[in-house]
């Protein structure tokens, strides 16, 4: 079984068992929560889609890990006038797992 859900600002296709990095999610390691944001549930013989979400489906998370993503540098630079301006920026993010599709 897998779906498609709505993190963030952000789609992600997930199946059962699956790890993967999201926006930050204000909640504490180990805490387990419903996503009821589902665009999409399917299996091998069935599809639903929604309009824009799946009624009464929802995936089921749970945290593992909250973090900082690594630094990203930014440069800019104006030639002529030899201005540079240098930035840096760490993301934050939670990583969770996925524990079970619910239709």
């Amino acid at each position: 079984m897998f779906a498609v859900i709505k993190t963030g600002g952000k789609q992600y296709l997930v199946t059962q068992n699956q790890t993967l990095k999201v926006e930050k999610i204000a909640k504490k390691e180990g805490e387990k929560f419903l996503l009821s944001d589902v665009l999409l549930v399917g299996d091998e013989s069935s599809l639903a889609i929604g309009a824009p979400h799946v009624k009464n489906a929802a995936v089921e998370v749970e945290i593992i890990k909250q973090a900082k993503s690594d630094k990203i540098r930014m440069m800019r630079y104006h030639s002529k006038v030899r201005r540079h301006r240098s930035k840096g920026h760490r993301q934050l993010y939670t990583e969770v797992k996925i524990i079970s599709i619910k239709k």
